[in-house]
């Protein structure tokens, strides 16, 4: 801001001014972008609100529950019994105070000898038209209206009920609306002009007529003369009494009933009792207006808690299916899904079975992928041996280095053959087992079948192999779930591999037998053993540990299928030592190797 000494000193009046409104549209700005940060907050924060808590699934809760609760209170509402019983109600009320209001016309109101004093004074102030002074009228009336309308007064004026009074042809005598403060008779003008009713006030009538009027005939103003078109007036100008409910043309209720007078049992007239247009409507409105209240409130807890179900439901739901997309797109390396295990629901279930499925494929990439590494690796080694030797056999200078160079070949080939074959196994392996459906198996029959064919064909060893079964009885059966064809192949890779490491002459020893809920197969042998560092190496892809055999004899693969296959029935296997006497230093030896197979029993 600039002061006048700065403006005097460097500015003229049009630069000053021009500065002066700079500097306040600055100040409006500033003070429009102090009300629009916290207005910008609240839209985000709605925006937020909105995104977060009116998914699809929690529009449909909220709407679900909103749904039940509207047609809860729309039903009370049009089927409301306080209605019906306040009008019966309301009707024998009437009656009662009419009989009452009837006794006291009867006995103070009526004129000796059927004639009607009339002040003739009193007709001079009367204007034409009104209902009090036309004595030729009035002299045929057994109703006096001089005495009638003090008592009426005194007992109309505290209600909010219009009293009648009718002679015995049905004309009009007294009406309540009609009276003096003092309890004189009033002069009866016409009503006001009324203004058109406006747009909202149509509707209004026309939506409370329709909740309202039902089978209820409209009620109609019949004039001083039109008594008996009343039925209830009608009823009780012969002697007894009569009720009716109807409805206006504005839907408001009008209840009204009817007792007749009598002096001496003889019928002077009848009155005739309605409440006010709107008396009973009140009171239905206010009860309506009770149930909205309450619908209101029970709708606002309703949506309260709606969301708060649908934000335990639909936003660990939105998280995991985010989550899920994700590790569909692989954005990063390994995508953790949220984990909501603690709870003891379905979102619980959901959430850890999408966490054990992501972490089983996470597992079967990792691997496909080390798998795809070690046969890299493995198919490399006789690759290069094969074309050092393809490229080294036409510098051989004799015979005899060409038969050393092609005996190489042979053997690479073969190597080669052999690792393409276990490695088709074991990758078809896992597709094969997941495909076909566990059946089950009789290892009892199966181990037999086996221990025939190993001791029939020896492998090209002089290794018989003895089975035996450790049961309750002979016939006992040793029954697991899974897949023939593979267990036999475990069997036979576990026999091959335990005579291939004996001795000949010796015998390898299958036995199988139940511990505690599992049937284990376990191979003896009489063996070197295997390494202690070996012993879980064993079952590693590619990992061959044979000193007496050549290299390139074996491809590794047999234990590692051999493991995956029982992994995939649930079972467990494990190779370990068999310990033997003591030697002359004190010390155990090894008296072979045994491999052990569990499975659960069926």
């Amino acid at each position: 801001m600039l002061d006048r000494t700065q403006l005097e000193q460097g500015l003229n009046t049009e630069d000053a001014s021009q500065l002066l409104d700079q500097d306040a549209v600055a100040e409006d700005v500033a003070q429009d972008r102090g009300w629009r940060r916290p207005l910008g907050w609240l839209r985000r924060a709605g925006q937020f609100f909105f995104a977060l808590s009116f998914s699809s699934l929690t529009r449909r809760i909220v709407s679900l529950n909103l749904a039940g609760l509207v047609a809860l209170v729309a039903s009370i509402l049009y089927l409301s019994q306080f209605r019906a019983g306040l009008i019966d109600a309301r009707a024998q009320s009437l009656l009662v105070y009419a009989e009452i209001i009837s006794e006291a016309i009867a006995a103070s109101a009526t004129v000796e000898g059927n004639t009607v004093t009339i002040d003739p004074d009193r007709l001079l102030d009367l204007k034409p038209g009104e209902s009090f002074g036309q004595p030729d009228e009035s002299a045929d009336f057994p109703i006096n209206p001089e005495r009638v309308a003090p008592t009426l007064r005194r007992l109309i004026a505290p209600t909010k009920t219009r009293a009648r009074i009718f002679d015995r042809d049905g004309g009009l005598i007294l009406d309540s609306r009609n009276l003096f403060a003092r309890g004189d008779v009033l002069r009866m003008e016409l009503p006001p002009p009324s203004e058109k009713p406006s747009l909202y006030e149509k509707t209004k009538a026309t939506i409370k007529t329709w909740l309202n009027r039902g089978d209820l005939p409209i009620y109609r103003e019949l004039g001083p003369e039109g008594g008996k078109g009343y039925s209830e007036v009608a009823q009780s100008l012969e002697g007894m009494k009569g009720s009716a409910v109807r409805v206006t043309e504005r839907g408001a209720i009008i209840v009204s009933v009817a007792v007749p007078v009598q002096h001496f049992r003889a019928v002077r007239g009848a009155l005739m009792l309605t409440t006010q247009g709107d008396d009973i409507d009140q009171l239905v409105m206010s009860e309506r207006l009770a149930i909205l209240k309450v619908g209101g409130v029970a709708a606002a807890v309703m949506i309260m808690l709606s969301l708060l179900l649908a934000s335990t439901i639909a936003g660990p739901v939105r998280r995991l299916a985010d989550s899920a997309e994700r590790v569909r797109r692989r954005i990063k390396a390994r995508i953790e899904i949220p984990d909501f295990t603690r709870r003891r629901d379905e979102i619980g279930h959901l959430s850890g079975a999408l966490r054990d499925m992501t972490s089983a494929l996470y597992s079967r990439i990792e691997a496909i992928e080390m798998f795809a590494a070690d046969v890299a690796h493995e198919l490399k080694n006789p690759l290069t041996s094969l074309r050092s030797a393809v490229e080294t056999l036409p510098l051989a200078r004799n015979e005899t280095s060409r038969a050393r160079l092609l005996e190489v070949i042979e053997h690479d080939v073969k190597r080669l053959d052999r690792l393409i074959s276990d490695i088709s196994d074991a990758s078809r392996l896992d597709a094969e087992l997941q495909r076909q459906d566990a059946i089950p198996v009789d290892l009892r029959r199966l181990l037999t079948t086996l221990t025939g064919v190993a001791n029939e064909t020896k492998l090209g060893h002089d290794v018989a192999v003895e089975t035996r079964f450790e049961g309750r009885s002979p016939t006992d059966t040793f029954a697991v779930s899974g897949h023939d064809s593979r267990l036999g192949q475990v069997v036979s890779n576990l026999l091959s591999n335990a005579q291939s490491f004996s001795e000949a002459g010796s015998k390898v020893r299958l036995t199988c037998r139940r511990v505690r809920g599992e049937i284990e197969i376990v191979v003896d042998d009489d063996g070197p053993g295997i390494r202690d560092d070996a012993l879980e190496r064993i079952f590693e892809r590619f990992y061959t540990d044979r000193p007496h055999q050549g290299f390139g004899q074996n491809s590794g693969l047999g234990l590692s299928i051999s493991k995956q296959i029982i992994d995939a029935h649930g079972g467990r296997i494990w190779a370990e030592n068999r310990i033997g006497p003591a030697d002359a230093d004190g010390r155990p030896t090894i008296a072979g190797a045994r491999f052990v197979v569990r499975l659960p029993v069926l």
